[in-house]
Formats: C-alpha cells, structure tokens, sequence
C-alpha cells in the first residue's frame, strides 16, 4: 500500500511563501490535516494536554472520546482494517501510553496500519522518573515497524508525515509519535510538505522476473497445487487479482483466519479456511499437496501444526512484501519479495505462458477433495442441555445480516464460530484479533469500523469474558452516535480454555466459570448493562427468539444495541488439532466423523 495524497491540501510549493509560525502542538494537528485525516480516537492528558487545544477548533479532524486508551487503539485498528486507511489513536504519557501497548502489539501482529500520538515529559524531566513518566519508545520498540521520539517543535511535521509512510507502505503496521511536552509548546515554521528522511526503508514492491516465472513453471506442472492465501492480500488489496489468478491456475484455495473475505467463501475453489480449526478439506489440501503457493501468508504454528511434518511432500512459492516472512519457518523453494496487487498480475500472464507449454491435470487432485467436502461438511451438534447452540446464533447473524457487514470478533470460541459458520463474500468484512489473540478487541475495534464505515451494519461478535474488558466504550458509542450491533455469545465462561481443559486437563475446569448468564445470578446482568449505558439490551434463551431479536438490531439505528445470547457451556469448536500435533489426521477425523460433521 502507498500513502494516499490526492485528496490531501497542499500549502504553496517550498520556498514561494513564508512559512507560518505555530506551536508544535498545533503542527501536531495541522500535519493531520494535511495528510486527509478525518477520524481519531484519544484520550487527554498531562503531557498531551497541548495539543488538544488546537485540536477542540480543527473542524476536520473528528475527535472521539474513548474510555480507556486500549479502546482508542483497537478503535483505531479497526478503522483501519474495515476501510483500508491508516487509524490514529491518541493519548498521555506513562499509563496513558502503556494502555496503548496491547493494542500496538495487536496491529504489529495482524498487519494493520494504525499511527499512535503520545504525549511525553519534558525533555529535561526524561530519565529522572517524572510524574507519568515511561520509556514508550523503548517499550514499543519490539512491537512497531518504527517508534519516533520527537524533542523539537521542527521535528514534528516530518515525524509525523513519516510515521504514516511507514505505516502504510511495504507491509503494514504500527507506528508510534512519542513527543515531548516542551515540543509541543515551542513554536517553529511549520512546512509542508516535510523532508522524509527514512534511510534503509526501501520497501520492494516489484517482483524479480525470474522467480516470477520460476513459479509460474511450478504451478503449471503440479499435480496437487493449493494456493494458501493469508492476511496479507487483504492489506495488499489484491482481492480481485487473487480471483483473476486463481481461476486462471483452477488451483483449490484455502483462507486463513487473518484472510477469510479475501476469496469469495461461495466460490466453487474455496476449500475454507485451514489450521487447528480449520474444514477438514483445507487441511488436508495443504497437507497433502505437491504445491503450496503462499500468498502473504506466515505458516504460523495455529496452521501448520508441527511444523516439521507439516505438508512434507510439498515444494514451496512464497510471496510476501516482508523479506523477513520468506524462510522463517518452511523453505522456500521459490521466494518472491513483492507487492501482491502487483505479483499476482504478473505470476497470473507467466503461468497463461507457462500453461501454453505444459497444460495442468489437476482433475484427480479435485476429485479427491471434492470427497472429503461430501465427507466431511462443516456442522455443529445441538447441545443436550437444552441451551442455545452458538453456531447457529451465529450462521443466523450472518444470514439474516449478509455479506455487505463488519463483523469483529473477540477472541476464543466465538471467533472460531464466527470465522466458521458465517458466510464471507468481501475482503474487509471479518475483523478479529488473529496473532496476538486479544481478548477485548471486539467493541472498540467495531466501534472504528463503524467510524471508517457509516453506511454498514457493524457486529460485534464477543465472548462474555472479552465483552467485559472493553464494555465500556459502549458509552463512547451512545455520545458519539455510533450504533454497532453486540452479539454477546454468553456461555458463562471463559470458553475456549474450559473446551482446553475438557479436552486435555481431564475436564477440571479450574477457573473459568465466569456466572454471567446461567441460573439466577447473572454477574453482571448484560441486559441492564446495556441500558445503564442507553443501549437497547435484549436476552434470548430460545432458538424461537433468535430471528425476531437480530432482526430487531438490525432495524434499530438510533443507538447501539447488545443481545446477551444464553448458550451452552458444552458447545465446542470442532474441528480441531490439538497443538503441536501433526497435521496428518485422515485417520483420526475419520475414526471421530461426529466431530466434524456434526452428526450424533
């Protein structure tokens, strides 16, 4: 991705005026002006206090009031995941920039672009363990593509100007603004456009063109190709050549977590998504094949299993804009740094070459996963308690709402559900925290997606253990006009590691009864949480009522809305590897059919 600019003002060229004089605080929010930013989410503070003065008369920049600073960064994650550009969160120095961290973290894992403003002391404080005094910079160092301390009032436009370079180019990710107090009130001649100065960031977009055709040799000769698509071609924005390319090659395509959308889940070449709880076809595809194109994928441990036995007879394409990616975990036997919008286009010309010469037969390879598709359909058993079935409160949300919508998902057994049992037409659609696994990303990162994207219906789709640690932006939602829908899949219990403890620690569920939804004590009440925060809370407890009430969020505009979903504890997330275990389970998922396709 590049820095979009065409629509941003631009001052009279270098050197034909005078530069104006203002505060650092208030090139802080002229260098957002500049730069086309329409939405940031903060929270003030001493060392930020300056800039939010200019801030209150910007008529530009809308300001949204969050709760806690986690908020303002998973808000701004998910402005930038649901619309493509680059989110802005804002906050103080010390704690107020810690709160930050698990959400810089969350963007630095999943590949999304989001710029952090943090004010800090005094410079001549900084070392002395002032009041609200942290090292920011050095805390996020391991966890941003590039953390900027800024000590001078000159300084900021261009800290500012590159942090969304880099933000936005090459592979996506967090930055951080950490300025000084006395930089914010010092005054200097604000210019722009700013001199970047970035030396060593070169990203490469343009694919070498030998391996380009080196690739396209392979895949015209493979008998078992899969194209194992990841995030990284919904950050590229690659959906539509990733389409032309795959129905060029016929190639069968798997969607990881972090890319479910990328490629239409109605496609007739879509086998689902791969890994621990992935369809038993996606698995088995990537296990079994002679080919595996990685398209902006990782090869993370949750899709590979044991990686030393994970797809052993397969050769490797990898593409990637992060050199770093190619290798680090399997081989590549053809490594190819570059731009997916652009790589794609040019693998999908050299394999219509290569094809000329050696047409593929991959008839066998189909008719051998089309089977495992009539084996093993994804489904759900209805629990013996009576109680709701998650996956189909679910599937009904995403019928009943279709694919034009955001759905962000917390992290746990909802999410599998989510990622599972809903129907994804549209990059851009599906929202959650993949690598990190941050519970409490669902609110405020919905809240963002209906920021960057009004004229959506925005789920969030959480877990009653996730939905407790953010709640209470649903405050920032009610004044701010925002009117995401909750799904709160209440199963009284922090659920994915009740399922781990059933499983593997002989069902001693040590901790993890959370009394939010069943019997007559419900800790907190989720209904009358909702309307405390003038939200319309609803309950349901009967499949019967399970239409009427997302249908009724759905008709409702004029405020958030939560539905707390009473399901049962025993509902698990079937399929599923155990970790560290290979991915060669044919055998297994056969003898334990009941666990993948639902059936008593």
């Amino acid at each position: 991705m590049s820095l979009d600019t065409a629509a941003v003002p631009r001052p009279p060229a270098r050197g034909t005026s005078t530069a104006p004089m203002m505060t650092g605080a208030q090139a802080v929010v002229r260098s957002l002006d500049m730069l086309g930013v329409t939405d940031v989410f903060g929270l003030p503070g001493g060392a930020i206090m300056p800039v939010y003065d200019p801030l209150m008369d910007d008529d530009a920049v809308r300001h949204i009031l969050v709760r806690h600073e986690q908020g303002a960064g998973h808000a701004a994650e998910g402005y930038a995941a649901a619309s493509g550009r680059t989110g802005v969160a804002i906050a103080t120095s010390g704690p107020g920039a810690t709160n930050l961290v698990t959400a810089i973290a969350d963007a630095y894992m999943d590949s999304v672009p989001i710029v952090c403003i943090t004010g800090q002391v005094f410079s001549h404080l900084m070392g002395t363990d002032a009041f609200q005094e942290a090292d920011i910079v050095g805390i996020t160092m391991p966890i941003t593509k590039h953390s900027f301390l800024v000590k001078s009032a000159e300084e900021i436009p261009g800290a500012i100007a590159a942090a969304f370079e880099v933000a936005s180019t090459g592979r996506p990710g967090p930055v951080l603004v950490d300025i000084t107090k006395d930089a914010q009130q010092a005054s200097a001649p604000f210019v722009w456009p700013p001199k970047i100065d970035l030396p060593g960031y070169r990203p490469v977009t343009k694919a070498h063109g030998k391996q380009i055709q080196a690739a396209a040799q392979l895949i015209a000769q493979a008998k078992k190709p899969v194209l194992y698509v990841g995030g990284g071609v919904v950050r590229a924005r690659a959906a539509a050549e990733l389409r032309v390319f795959a129905e060029a090659t016929g190639a069968p395509v798997v969607t990881t977590l972090m890319a479910r959308g990328a490629f239409p889940d109605s496609h007739a070449q879509n086998l689902g998504m791969p890994g621990m709880h992935g369809t038993v076809p996606a698995v088995l595809a990537l296990q079994e094949s002679d080919l595996i194109v990685a398209l902006g994928a990782r090869f993370d441990d949750r899709v590979t299993g044991k990686a030393d036995e994970f797809a052993p007879n397969a050769q490797v394409v990898h593409v990637d804009i992060d050199p770093a990616e190619i290798s680090k975990i399997r081989t590549a036997d053809v490594p190819i740094v570059g731009d997916l919008k652009e790589v794609l286009v040019d693998l999908d010309a050299a394999f219509q070459s290569a094809r000329a010469d050696h047409a593929p037969d991959i008839a066998e390879w189909w008719s051998y996963l089309d089977g495992l598709r009539a084996e093993f359909p994804l489904g759900y058993s209805e629990p013996e308690d009576g109680l709701l079935a998650p996956q189909y409160v679910i599937k009904r949300i995403g019928e009943l709402t279709g694919p034009e919508a955001v759905y962000a998902a917390g992290v746990g057994q909802h999410q599998m559900w989510a990622a599972q049992f809903i129907q994804y037409e549209r990059p851009n659609a599906w929202l959650n925290s993949g690598g990190a696994g941050t519970m409490g990303y669902s609110v405020p990162a919905a809240m963002g997606a209906k920021v960057a994207e009004p004229d959506r219906v925005v789920w969030a789709i959480d877990g009653d253990g996730c939905f407790q640690m953010t709640n209470q932006e649903l405050a920032t939602c009610v004044l701010n006009d925002i009117p995401i829908k909750v799904a709160i899949i209440n199963n009284s219990s922090l659920g994915m590691v009740r399922q781990w403890q059933t499983l593997f620690f002989s069902g001693r569920h040590s901790h993890t009864d959370l009394n939010t939804g069943h019997g007559t004590v419900r800790v907190p009440d989720f209904v009358k949480l909702a309307e405390a925060y003038g939200c319309l809370g609803i309950r349901v407890e009967k499949a019967e009522e399970v239409d009427a009430a997302i249908t009724l969020a759905l008709e409702t505009n004029d405020r958030p809305v939560v539905i707390d979903f009473v399901v049962s504890a025993d509902a698990m997330v079937w399929p599923m590897v155990p970790q560290g275990v290979s991915n060669s389970f044919v055998q297994y998922a056969r003898q334990h059919a009941p666990t993948f396709d639902g059936e008593d």
